[in-house]
């Protein structure tokens, strides 16, 4: 199959307008949980990122809160984190500057006296660096922590701000299950107003899939193709070739579903599915997903299947099976691997199905959706051709890669040149973010991190929102739960996942997509 690269031109680019962004006012953000990898491997590194980019307020503090007691240290690592994870020289000349602005303060979440010792150290800071008041507090803890600490902050008065504003940025997952999430809600709620919660997933981050609005409703060429008259089905995949990596206790009481389908995926088949919304607002866009997701068909469980990875070979490498990990069950029937198929019941997607599939430990590593059209009505060409020519054509295809190469690439069909016959082959368009906009060290949270300093939430996720999508899967969930599988493990590390993914889409007369990524 040919392959045509597509590139920016350089004056084209030349000519797009200068981001008017607007700088936050002065802050205090409070990580809870910083001892984290998370803190280390990704928030630091965004915040440097903006720092670099003059996108943080001159006056601004960052303070670390956790139980381990890192006081003399927590700096220093942060700034060694920055340098290994963010794509940043150890000589930068921004860095030590930006570093003193971090400190730490050991605190047990359980503990409701120590958050008056919390306040007291905000309030010194404040009035050292002039802040005015403004406090984000990032939950970046276990999730069973969440509610504790948000009542504690209530508690103390930290919630309701005398002079400024106070917001919480809360990290995934958000509930269990359907129940749990809508107390979640109520506790938080009932310290911070809706308006004042962030929660986080960091896929809306990533600019791939910010560009799907942009792909969609600012391109012509798109728009009048994007529904069930042309379009024959969509693939969702969100492929790892990573195993748990350790976080065996988190895995065994979430599993795939609710670590994936349930938050990412759902959020980038609302980006595909969602009407034109009336701006690119809260609400206006959070009113457009929310459709999608109530116009999702109940999924019968027949139409989901879960998967759990045995030993396998990556990378040339013998791995363990997931029972074998660490702090693992050896009779876990925790699912590491889900795939269903589900159909959305409105005017533009009513018959067109949907399949969707994550998984641990699968033969390659990558975030794609592939969107297939459907074939012209009468395939003349098939009549024309002879010889060993391309003889069968293929339908249109758009693949958006998220990661790990992110990028757009259309296929189609183009006659085979110095052919005696109308012979046709597949050639592909290419778009790579890479290539035309050069490498990236920004890893998703400095837009996420940027707009809660801002008080803007059109990337965040409302309750409504997390309480649909929980609806929508809680018959799976608790079908799974019932009806234990008895034949885990059911696929091989390496390998595209358990032969009943396979057939969910043959009775169907398709099949997965693996050739994912460029």
């Amino acid at each position: 199959m040919a392959t045509i690269q597509m590139r920016v031109r350089p004056e084209d680019l030349s000519q797009v307008p200068k981001s008017q962004e607007r700088i936050p006012e002065p802050m205090i953000l409070v990580i809870f949980g910083a001892s984290g990898d998370l803190t280390r491997r990704k928030l630091l590194p965004a915040l440097f990122h903006l720092r670099q980019a003059n996108l943080l307020p001159e006056r601004f503090a960052i303070v670390g809160v956790a139980r381990r007691p890192l006081g003399p240290t927590f700096a220093q690592d942060m700034r060694a984190g920055i340098i290994e994870s963010g794509g940043v020289e150890a000589n930068d000349a921004k860095l030590d500057e930006f570093v003193s602005h971090i400190s730490y303060f050991q605190l047990n979440f359980d503990d409701p006296s120590s958050y008056a010792g919390l306040k007291a150290e905000l309030e010194r800071i404040d009035k050292e660096r002039n802040i005015g008041g403004n406090r984000l507090f990032y939950l970046a803890t276990a999730s069973e922590f969440f509610a504790g600490i948000v009542e504690n902050l209530g508690a103390q008065g930290m919630a309701q701000a005398e002079h400024g504003v106070a917001e919480v940025l809360i990290e995934k997952p958000f509930g269990h299950d359907l129940d749990s999430a809508r107390e979640l809600d109520r506790r938080v709620n009932a310290v911070f107003p809706e308006n004042q919660v962030y929660r986080i997933d960091h896929y809306l981050g990533k600019e791939t899939v910010q560009n799907l609005l942009v792909f969609r409703f600012a391109n012509g060429i798109f728009e009048p193709v994007w529904n069930r008259n042309y379009i024959d089905h969509v693939q969702i995949t969100v492929a790892e070739t990573l195993g748990i990596e350790g976080r065996g206790p988190f895995y065994e009481k979430a599993g795939a579903l609710r670590d994936v389908m349930q938050n990412h995926m759902m959020e980038l088949l609302a980006m595909i599915c969602l009407e034109p919304p009336s701006s690119f607002e809260a609400e206006s866009l959070r009113r457009e997903k929310h459709k999608v997701w109530r116009a999702i068909h109940p999924i019968p469980v027949q139409d989901a299947v879960c998967g759990q990875y045995g030993p396998g070979i990556m990378g040339g490498e013998h791995v363990v099976g997931y029972r074998d990990e660490e702090r693992v069950n050896p009779q876990s029937t925790a699912e590491t691997y889900a795939a269903l198929r589900l159909e959305i019941e409105n005017w533009r997607w009513a018959g067109v199905p949907f399949y969707l599939r994550t998984g641990k430990r699968l033969k390659k590593r990558a975030t794609e959706i592939s969107i297939e059209f459907k074939q012209p009505p009468l395939l003349i060409f098939n009549r024309m051709a002879t010889g060993n020519h391309c003889q069968e054509i293929q339908p249109n295809l758009l693949k958006i890669r998220i990661q790990p190469d992110e990028g757009i690439a259309l296929r189609f069909g183009a006659k085979v040149p110095t052919s005696p016959s109308m012979a046709v082959c597949p050639v592909t368009m290419d778009f790579d973010y890479e290539t035309a906009f050069g490498k990236s060290s920004a890893n998703g949270y400095e837009r996420l991190l940027l707009d809660a300093m801002l008080g803007d939430q059109t990337l965040f996720l409302h309750r409504d929102g997390v309480e649909i999508t929980w609806a929508l899967f809680m018959p799976i969930l608790q079908a799974w739960a019932e009806n234990k599988p008895d034949l885990f493990p059911n696929y091989f590390a390496g390998s595209w996942g358990p032969d009943s993914a396979d057939r969910l889409l043959e009775r169907d007369g398709r099949a997965w997509r693996n050739d994912l990524g460029r």
